[in-house]
């Protein structure tokens, strides 16, 4: 049975902008996607609030650099037969990535790079990479999110262009976000039930092949 990681932000693990909380566990685009591909790939979720591509967060109680936390998890769950990067969001806030797409992009980049050169102790290697580029934001009259990313909704939507350039550079696959559900208002980030369902979804057919 193949093994499919994905390792991504709040969006991965499933952040309800409703509660705030969590998502049922049958909802997170993950389990989705476990659930289409049950009895042919093991799907792993490792969605991390506030995970950037390759950015610092001095204000968070955990390390979210996912650049520094990638080759960790590869090691944990190898071999990795198909690596789903869904990364991007929080390299929008001013004192993670400095608010600009292009910053996202080059991490996603360098991410795609440590997969593919991790020096697996026992010769595995990642197979293919899928880049899911996040999707746009929205306005929303929540302060704390409008002070935190309020500044680059517009900015946004350069996310789908952006990692479109970045997949056909390294050759991944790539799945936009944007083209399959829609922030919530709520607080203009994160995805409703039905919109992180929907994700799923569309992640799960271009996975299909792959296997």
């Amino acid at each position: 049975m193949k093994t499919v990681l994905c390792f991504g932000d709040s969006l991965t693990w499933g952040y309800d902008a409703a509660g705030p909380g969590r998502h049922r566990y049958e909802d997170r685009w993950p389990s989705v996607v476990g659930e289409r591909l049950a009895g042919r790939a093991r799907v792993i979720a490792e969605g991390l609030n506030g995970r950037t591509t390759a950015y610092d967060d001095h204000l968070a109680p955990s390390d979210r650099n996912g650049a520094r936390l990638l080759p960790t998890i590869l090691a944990t769950h190898e071999p990795v037969d198909i690596l789903v990067i869904a990364l991007g969001s929080n390299d929008l806030k001013k004192h993670t990535g400095g608010g600009r797409v292009a910053e996202a992009a080059f991490g996603v980049e360098r991410l795609v790079e440590i997969a593919r050169s991790f020096p697996s102790s026992f010769a595995f290697r990642v197979g293919e990479i899928v880049l899911v580029s996040p999707p746009a934001l929205v306005r929303t009259a929540d302060p704390d999110f409008d002070a935190m990313f309020g500044h680059s909704v517009d900015e946004s939507h350069r996310f789908k262009d952006a990692y479109a350039r970045v997949a056909e550079v390294t050759g991944c696959r790539h799945v936009a976000a944007s083209d399959h559900c829609v922030a919530t208002p709520q607080d203009g980030v994160h995805l409703d039930a039905a919109n992180t369902r929907a994700l799923g979804e569309a992640i799960a057919q271009t996975l299909v092949p792959l296997l």
